[in-house]
């Protein structure tokens, strides 16, 4: 009797673990390809991949279903069908929108400062301007206008750069008084399905990598606003993510404990290059300085990080709830 192939049988195992009734086998192997990612504990065997080809059937079907691509196939049926279609289209966009608000994450920061100094937390972006990217996707940018396009990049929050920072570069363009833009690189990005299809099995496990890295940095600088100690190794990661402008896309794309839907919109954005380049820059400066958790003059390490940031929170949460009395 031939013995059996030990990949089979634990393929078999981790797809038992999955899978439950009434359970969209999609789910399952999403499920089972993000376990696959994670590094197995000393002893244990690693948990194979599942077939790419159903992850990447997973993911199209998790895309199809989100409220970005519906808002997308709303615009896209709006082109060139008169301005009835146009104002349909923002109709819907912000019953949408109005259904499911979101507000992005404060500078951390900036919310540092703020809880340091007993003041008021500043609120993250809000997202309502983005109903003019997804007018402009459908309709053409020159439909939408200079001054709705500022409104909608300013939502991502991209370098700091405010509405009428925004507004004043794009009215340049707008009058001839800088270079064009290539604005059907709008719709070309906005296809949020075929580099999903396109993808190959190589980068679709690349993918992951990024996406797993970038959510450990995304961590370490969301962590900055809840007092963690702040080494010249952090400030210096903080540093590069901030060079880049990239935190508030961050913010937007990564979940620190994602739901399997999550984990797929995550997967497919991390196929970028640009969130591609990001990651490897940030992996660089890991390993010109990996004292991530080293406090200069504590020879304890991490113990000696972990038992700082534990007296720090004391200490804020002990000054929080003495503030009420201070303040009569």
């Amino acid at each position: 009797m031939d013995v059996v192939d030990p990949v089979v049988v634990e393929s078999a195992a981790v797809l038992a673990r999955h899978l439950r009734q009434g359970r969209d086998r999609r789910l399952a192997v999403l499920e089972w390809f993000a376990e696959a990612g994670a590094a197995a504990p000393p002893g244990a065997v690693q948990v194979p991949e599942p077939p790419l080809a159903a992850v990447r059937e997973a993911v199209v079907w998790v895309l199809r279903g989100t409220m970005s691509y519906r808002l997308l196939e709303v615009a896209r049926g709006a082109a060139g069908a008169g301005e009835e279609a146009a104002d349909a289209l923002y109709d819907v966009a912000g019953r949408l929108l109005a259904a499911r608000p979101y507000r992005g994450s404060a500078d951390p920061a900036l919310v540092r400062a703020a809880l340091e100094s007993d003041e008021d937390v500043p609120e993250g972006p809000d997202f309502k301007g983005l109903v003019h990217l997804v007018a402009a996707i459908g309709l053409g940018a020159q439909e939408v206008g200079a001054d709705a396009l500022a409104e909608a990049f300013a939502a991502y929050g991209w370098f700091g750069l405010t509405a009428e920072d925004w507004a004043q570069m794009l009215g340049a363009v707008e009058r001839g008084e800088s270079p064009p833009v290539d604005w059907g690189l709008l719709q070309q990005r906005a296809d949020v399905l075929r580099p999903v299809q396109r993808a190959s099995d190589e980068q679709l496990l690349r993918a992951r990598t990024v996406l797993g890295g970038l959510r450990m940095f995304y961590g370490l600088y969301a962590m900055h606003a809840l007092f963690m100690p702040d080494t010249p190794a952090l400030a210096a990661l903080r540093a590069r993510i901030d060079e880049w402008g990239m935190f508030p896309v961050l913010d937007h794309i990564i979940a620190l404990n994602p739901t399997l839907r999550q984990f797929a919109e995550g997967l497919a954005a991390c196929l970028a290059p640009l969130l591609d380049g990001l990651y490897e820059t940030l992996m660089e400066q890991l390993a010109a300085d990996p004292n991530v958790f080293r406090i200069a003059g504590d020879e304890r390490g991490t113990a000696g990080f972990m038992d700082t940031w534990s007296r720090t929170l004391r200490e804020q949460t002990r000054a929080g709830r003495r503030a009420p009395e201070g303040s009569e």
